[in-house]
């Protein structure tokens, strides 16, 4: 029987709000429990992490609030985008506003999917296995 579990299990989320990343938490880990879900509340932390993380410690998948202390999600992609090291990490923006020039600018800076938060666990859940496939995309080229 073939598992159903991501080969990399190393996950960054750029989130600030304590509610939010302990949703996220239960619902990553109830769909892979060995999953490795790294919580940055600020732009600038999230940026610096990355610049500073060995090889090995830089995750499989980045998911990205717009809104977000310091930096938000396309500056955050603006300041990484020339780092080689994180090019082919799929990024996922995610935001409450449903704003077609937020949109715009994040995959124009390199995100693979803008999101809207949805208001129901079943709808974020859903989302969740949809952000997932980015990575598992990415682990099969």
């Amino acid at each position: 029987m073939k598992e159903n579990k991501l080969p990399d299990k190393r996950i960054l989320i750029g989130e600030d709000d304590i509610d939010d990343q302990e949703i996220l938490e239960e619902i990553f880990l109830s769909i892979d429990p060995s999953l490795n879900v790294t919580f940055i509340n600020d732009g600038e932390k999230i940026v610096s992490f990355l610049q500073n993380a060995s090889s090995e410690d830089l995750p499989g998948l980045m998911i990205l609030d717009y809104n977000m202390p310091h930096l938000n999600g396309a500056e955050i992609l603006k300041s990484i985008q020339q780092d080689q090291r994180v090019k082919n990490i799929p990024k996922i923006i995610w935001s409450t506003a449903n704003a077609e020039g937020f949109k715009n600018i994040c995959l124009q800076l390199g995100a693979c999917e803008y999101l809207v938060k949805p208001s129901s666990f079943t709808e974020l859940k859903s989302m969740i296995r949809g952000m997932l496939s980015f990575y598992e995309a990415k682990v099969s080229i």
